[in-house]
């Protein structure tokens, strides 16, 4: 049970940060390089592929010129 919620987390996280960075208008090769992030590590965010780290999310976050909180302002699909 616990993998199916990280899972879903993860996808939603992706989703979310695919979400804020066409709203900036930016493509991933800009963001990760904004972020400081490879570009391989922000395709895996926004596929979901990956448990990101804080610090990788903080980093994103920073680049998208949002707070944590509103990276992580989401609800998970029921």
């Amino acid at each position: 049970m616990n993998n199916i919620k990280n899972k879903e987390l993860m996808l939603a996280l992706g989703r979310r940060v695919r979400y804020l960075r066409k709203r900036k208008k930016l493509t991933m090769e800009e963001l990760a390089a904004d972020a400081g992030i490879e570009y391989k590590q922000l395709a895996n965010v926004e596929l979901g592929k990956v448990n990101t780290t804080i610090s990788t999310a903080h980093a994103i976050a920073k680049a998208l010129e949002i707070s944590l909180g509103k990276l992580f302002d989401f609800e998970l699909k029921k």
